[in-house]
Formats: C-alpha cells, structure tokens, sequence
C-alpha cells in the first residue's frame, strides 16, 4: 500500500497516475478525496486530527505527504506542525516510509541564484520559517533512527488545470482576459517553474527507491532559464495574442494586501521575483539520467490546451 496524504492538490494526481507503475494499492486520502485510478482507495479524513492520520497511514510502506493548506499564516501556524507531528507519529507506529513535498522558502535568498540542495537556510518570511521548522521535525527523526523519510522539493510550479500556480493566475488567466500578463517586482529576472506532470513521476520515483531516502531532492526542472517577460511572451505566443506587461512593485502588492487577503499574503514572497532564481536539479538528474524533463515551449502548450478545454 502507498498512500497519498492531501490528495486533492496540484500534485495529487500526476502523484496518483505515476505511482500506478509501481502499484495498483494507492489510497487517496484528503477531506473530500476522488478517484484518479480506477483501482484506488478512497479515504476521508482530517490530518490534523491524530486517530484519523494513524488510520490512513496504517498498512501503507510509503506515505506521500503532499498536503497544500490555504495560502494564509495564520492557518501555517495553526495546522502545519500539529499535522506533521501527526503523520511522523503515524508512519512512526506504522513503519511506514515518508516523502515530504516541499519548497524552497527556507532558504537564503541570497542563493536563489543558484538553488541546490545543499543551499543554506536563512528563510526571510513567516512561511519560510515553518517551512524550515517541518524539515527539522523530519530529519531531526531520522537522524535519531526512528523515521524513514526523504523530501522531494519543487520550484514555484505550474502544470494542465493548475489552481494554484501564480504563473498561471498571475500571466495566463489575465492574458486570457485580454488583460496584460501580470509578474511581481520585475520582469527582467529569470525564474524557474517546476511541471506538475514531472513532479508526479519524479515524487514516485523517489518514493520507490530505496536508496534516495534520508535526504532531500530537487525534483527535476528545467535548465532553461527565462525572465518574466519570455514567460509572458512564451503563453502568448501559444495564445495566438501580442504580449502585454504588467510589473506589481511589491509596494502596490503590500497596497492591495490591504483591501485583497491573498496578495497580503504573497507581498512577502516577493522577493522570490526582484532577482534570479533558479533551481537546479542536478543531483536528481545525474542519478536518474534516463528521465525526461518537460521543456517549457512543451508545458506551456499542454497549460493553455487545458485552459482551452475547460
């Protein structure tokens, strides 16, 4: 058995269908889970909540926790240690192998030049200091010897029917509303994105392969290195459109913070955009030479085919 915990999220089910190539005994597990596989298990429950987390883990060699709580501090603050807590305890009593979904708000931006995985932490917002916390929570397990675990970290990602990629709200639905393809801070400054389909197969790769556990990885990303104006130009070259620009400076960010929730919320990853960042994925590359990184003239094609079919 290998379970999903958060199931319903930008990777639950590219996540889903590569983990058919290893087993046809997956269990989705989210507060209103749905099939992806025709063979899966369904399984609702709260992962805040101890007793319904040790009842999805149980049975499972490898619990995937690819949870995506809502873009707000204060419920970080609230749910993500209590959670976590919950599924190390359960894949604890269990024996069951963790793979952690994360970030890269942890780290120092100062690095985010050249992002590997041996980059320091220094996180300079709120959420990257409960980032950095989980990652301790995990290793500090392992290197005790109680916990088997890795973590598979993404760039920022995007993908076909993405909800949650600010490339795609951002760039692509303003262009598809004849409104300027929008960016942050500065269109000048390469940005990497990682392809939801890649992260699925990467994930399960790692998750089935022994030796990849109890430390962390960059999924693979393209090497490609665009600015926020040839992202733009990229979706409206596939749009058939000529392309528009809009910069939010992160001062009118924080301004509109004050009247709409979630830009209050991305004010602070805005230095994420005012320079280079690019994350390479090398080390997962040279160990597994024989996988296909999506380039993204091709992603970007298969983002707006999906946009088009809705």
């Amino acid at each position: 058995m290998q379970t999903i915990l958060g199931a319903g999220g930008a990777i639950g089910g590219p996540l889903a269908k590569a983990l058919k190539a290893y087993t046809d005994d997956i269990r989705l597990v989210s507060r209103h889970p749905e099939k992806v596989n025709e063979t899966d298990q369904l399984l609702a429950a709260d992962l805040t909540i101890p007793e319904q987390v040790d009842q999805a883990v149980e049975g499972s060699e490898v619990a995937y926790l690819i949870v995506g709580l809502p873009y707000d501090i204060k419920a970080w603050r609230r749910h993500w240690p209590t959670l976590m807590r919950n599924v190390i305890g359960a894949c604890k009593t269990h024996g069951a192998r963790l793979v952690f979904f994360d970030n890269v708000y942890m780290y120092d931006p100062a690095y985010m030049g050249q992002m590997t995985e041996e980059t320091p932490f220094r996180p300079v917002s709120k959420k990257g200091r409960i980032r950095e916390q989980l990652v301790h929570m995990i290793m500090d397990e392992v290197e005790a010897g109680n916990l088997t675990a890795l973590i598979a970290r993404a760039a920022d990602f995007y993908g076909p029917g993405v909800q949650s990629s600010v490339l795609q709200e951002m760039a692509l639905k303003n262009m598809l509303q004849g409104k300027k393809g929008q960016w942050f801070a500065r269109l000048d400054k390469n940005h990497s994105f990682t392809y939801t389909p890649d992260a699925g197969r990467a994930t399960a790769l790692l998750g089935n392969t022994p030796d990849a556990y109890n430390q962390s990885w960059h999924l693979p990303t393209s090497h490609e290195q665009l600015t926020g104006k040839q992202w733009i130009d990229l979706f409206a070259r596939e749009l058939n459109m000529k392309p528009r620009y809009q910069a939010l400076p992160t001062w009118l960010v924080r301004l509109i913070g004050l009247f709409v929730p979630i830009m209050r919320e991305l004010a602070e990853m805005a230095y994420q955009y005012d320079r280079d960042y690019f994350f390479d994925s090398s080390k997962f590359e040279q160990q597994f030479s024989d996988f296909d990184i999506t380039p993204y003239e091709e992603g970007v094609k298969e983002v707006v085919k999906g946009e088009m079919e809705k």
